[in-house]
């Protein structure tokens, strides 16, 4: 008897263990943010973009360094002819070896290029501050779509309840009309009306539940989970409604031309077009460099007189060079580089224009979507208090069972549209952040 008492306990223990075990935790919005910021394919991969814009940077400064080579060859020689009274008259053959080779370095120190490789430095730098607003940006894409999704699949677990409640609500409605039809109270078509009500609401559960499936899915992905992991969300949310009022429409523009991302993205290509206008201009300069090279050679055939034997010989000095041609060839050059100018400067006030409507437009949304949950919470009490009249009146048979269907409709209507409000407020409120660069 023992034993099973302990295998019993064993069993008991290994259950209680393994629901403990899959138990998913309940996550916040805030929490499947965090979340996302380190798990996220798209962000991973534009954090890989960002990582290669700081190699740019590295690989700039790497043009500072002097450059350094190795040089050596070998070679067959033919005959050394000397013609020391004309082309046409006859050579004296000198007398060399028939190879040769050579082994030596060169250096070469860039003292001044018109700042061309300081420049594309600051250039390398500012790309990667444009990297990172780009990856702010998608950031809040990604926390955008997050946002959506969870709330939808908050709303899709409020119409479950809802429903389910509304299922109990009419079984028991059923289980009454089929007992005055019992007693000859009402008709049969009575009860039909509210058996067919009874598998509309079924099929809506079930359709319903499809979506908060469909949805943890999209949640999952955007998280960097397994799609079939379970999920599970707080009902708690991370914005209070205190925190869904705020500042007048003049506050969130001026906050949004301050730190939108989508305007710094523009505002950087602006600075790199006019550092491309100063590094187009840096070719019309000379470029001065130092440089240093020493050579063994075998044989020695370059100065007079000749000799087989190995020669070293090296040189260290400054060199200018002067492009004249850049004179005429770098005039079209400029032209583009400033035309190029021309246009970041006008994308950049369309984008100021382009961000004032979006901010008007999320402002105005928010406000429609508050409007909406006054007016979903108004038609639920009125609908509310129709239901109980109506139904007192049918059961006292002075009103008919579709006027008492319709009247239900209308609740569960209603219901579902103050969920919808009170999403849309919170999802409104979250995207006029997102434009303004605030969250």
């Amino acid at each position: 008897m023992k034993r099973y008492i302990i295998l019993l306990y064993l069993v008991i223990s290994v259950g209680i263990k393994a629901q403990t075990q899959y138990n998913p935790p309940t996550l916040t919005l805030n929490e499947i943010w965090n979340i996302s910021e380190s798990q996220n394919k798209q962000l991973k991969l534009a954090s890989l973009s960002n990582e290669e814009s700081e190699i740019g940077i590295l690989e700039a400064k790497d043009k500072l360094l002097p450059e350094l080579s190795v040089v050596g060859d070998f070679r067959i020689n033919s005959k050394f002819l000397l013609y020391e009274n004309g082309l046409f008259s006859s050579p004296q053959s000198v007398p060399i070896k028939d190879y040769g080779y050579g082994l030596g370095y060169n250096i070469d120190y860039n003292l001044y290029n018109g700042g061309k490789e300081k420049r594309n430095i600051e250039i390398k730098k500012e790309e990667k501050t444009r990297k990172q607003y780009e990856f702010e940006l998608q950031k809040d894409n990604v926390k955008y779509m997050i946002a959506a999704s969870y709330y939808d699949l908050y709303k899709f677990q409020e119409f479950e309840s809802l429903i389910s409640t509304e299922i109990s609500t009419e079984k028991k409605q059923l289980s009454t009309i089929e007992s005055l039809n019992r007693n000859g109270i009402v008709l049969k078509s009575d009860v039909l009306r509210i058996s067919v009500k009874l598998s509309q609401l079924e099929l809506s559960y079930s359709d319903v539940k499809k979506k908060i499936d469909l949805t943890k899915q999209r949640i999952n992905i955007l998280m960097g989970r397994g799609s079939a992991e379970p999920l599970e969300i707080s009902s708690e949310d991370i914005l209070e409604p205190s925190d869904l009022q705020g500042s007048n429409y003049e506050d969130y523009l001026a906050a949004a031309l301050n730190n939108s991302p989508d305007l710094k993205i523009v505002n950087s290509n602006l600075t790199l077009s006019e550092l491309n206008i100063k590094q187009v201009k840096a070719n019309l300069l000379p470029k001065v460099s130092l440089y240093s090279k020493y050579n063994y050679t075998y044989p020695q055939i370059s100065f007079y007189p000749y000799s087989n034997d190995i020669w070293g010989f090296g040189q260290i000095g400054l060199k200018m060079t002067y492009s004249i041609d850049n004179l005429y060839k770098s005039k079209h050059s400029v032209a583009h580089a400033y035309n190029l100018n021309k246009q970041e400067i006008e994308k950049n006030d369309m984008k100021r224009d382009e961000i004032s409507i979006k901010v008007k437009e999320a402002f105005l949304e928010r406000q429609q979507a508050s409007e909406s949950v006054q007016t979903a919470e108004l038609t639920i009490r009125q609908s509310t208090e129709s239901v109980r009249v109506i139904r007192n009146s049918y059961l006292n048979q002075q009103s008919l069972l579709t006027d008492l269907l319709d009247a239900e409709n209308i609740l569960l209507q209603a219901k579902f549209n103050l969920t919808s409000a009170q999403v849309n407020l919170r999802l409104s409120h979250i995207k006029l952040l997102i434009i303004t660069g605030i969250l």
